[in-house]
């Protein structure tokens, strides 16, 4: 029973953390106010989590795993490798648009060229590039796909759609002062179709 009740509160911390992290960004979210909506002492937060980085780590698998549980479930009941794509593009721009905090922690660690990234974490994008690719070359060899380089061309999708979620603040801004055209207003759907739709061109899909 108690482990149970173990597990249940790490996990109640951890959705909680996820809603918190979301609403206010890292530097911005307390352990006190955690504790407080989790309805637990600050000391049992600490028990789980020695510190605030190694509960954002948490959450961030978690996600990452999600994601990845997420699209590979999706992709078993796809046709063909055209839709694995554009099920993979779909699913990571949703998950992205839900949790802000997810493209601005891979942009960070990933300029410091992942110097920092915790192993496990290092492990979970390896896992989701590794479906990514997989996707292309199967796609190549079935004739969907031609000149096909995975990394380069995952760096497009997911730097784009990080970037997109992540500068929406300033998007805005720039169109209120210039009226310049900043895609302010685009759904997620909408840019998600319109990444796939330049990917299919640029892959020379014709079927």
């Amino acid at each position: 029973m108690k482990k149970r009740n173990a597990e249940a509160s790490r996990e109640k911390i951890i959705q909680n953390a996820k809603i918190l992290f979301a609403k206010n960004g890292f530097n911005s979210t307390s352990m006190e106010e955690l504790a407080s909506t989790c309805d637990l002492n600050k000391a049992m937060i600490f028990y789980y989590f020695k510190n605030k980085q190694s509960l954002f780590e948490a959450v961030m698998k978690e996600i990452l795993e999600e994601i990845y549980n997420t699209i590979k479930k999706e992709n078993q009941n796809q046709t063909n490798p055209v839709k694995e794509l554009e099920s993979f593009i779909k699913t990571y721009a949703t998950f992205a648009y839900k949790h802000p905090y997810l493209p601005s922690l891979l942009l960070k660690e990933l300029s410091d060229s992942g110097a920092v990234i915790p192993e496990q974490l290092f492990i979970n994008m390896r896992q989701l590039f590794k479906l990514f690719s997989e996707i292309l070359k199967r796609g190549e060899e079935e004739g969907y796909f031609s000149d096909v380089i995975p990394m380069i061309l995952y760096f497009m999708v997911i730097g784009t759609l990080n970037l997109i979620i992540t500068t929406k603040p300033l998007r805005i801004k720039a169109h209120e002062l210039s009226g310049v055209d900043t895609c302010s207003t685009c759904s997620i759907d909408e840019i998600s179709e319109y990444i796939m739709k330049k990917i299919k061109k640029m892959l020379k899909d014709e079927k």
